[in-house]
């Protein structure tokens, strides 16, 4: 902001989070990364080995250190990706995992999808809302 006093409404429209202004530019960056999502879902049986325990996990066969350093490494690169093109809206996935599990159960090959579906529809009402609670203002989701 203080580099760019021209492009400050950008700068905060990106801090508060926001998809205004997104097009298929963004799309096209956050193509290599949506290679991730089905190896995620590959290691769902695999994290749930890895949820047991570790001594568990090593007992049944898994390399519990090396498969937490994958997992870690998949989550930190689709969460900063998100981040990066849509702001701190992008921690909407932080929040809705926690949600699908109260609803959902702890099994990963069914959480995983619902975390996503439940992040969707967390954005969607926050952006109605937004968008419906005061009609000639906008509140950014």
């Amino acid at each position: 902001m203080i580099k760019f006093p021209d492009n400050v409404n950008m700068t905060l429209l990106w801090l508060t989070g926001s998809l205004w202004a997104r097009g298929w530019d963004q799309v096209y960056l956050l193509l290599p990364c949506l290679i991730l999502i089905p190896i995620l879902i590959g290691l769902t049986s695999k994290l749930d080995i890895l949820s047991l325990g570790d001594d568990i996990a090593t007992g049944l066969g898994e390399r519990s250190k090396f498969l937490r350093y994958i997992l870690l490494g998949v989550s930190v690169v689709l969460i900063g990706v998100c981040v990066a093109t849509v702001g701190s809206i992008g921690f909407i996935g932080l929040i809705a995992p926690h949600i699908a599990r109260k609803v959902v159960g702890s099994k990963f090959k069914v959480l995983l999808p619902a975390s996503a579906l439940f992040g969707a529809i967390l954005l969607l009402v926050a952006d109605s809302l937004g968008r419906g609670l005061f009609p000639p203002i906008e509140i950014p989701a």
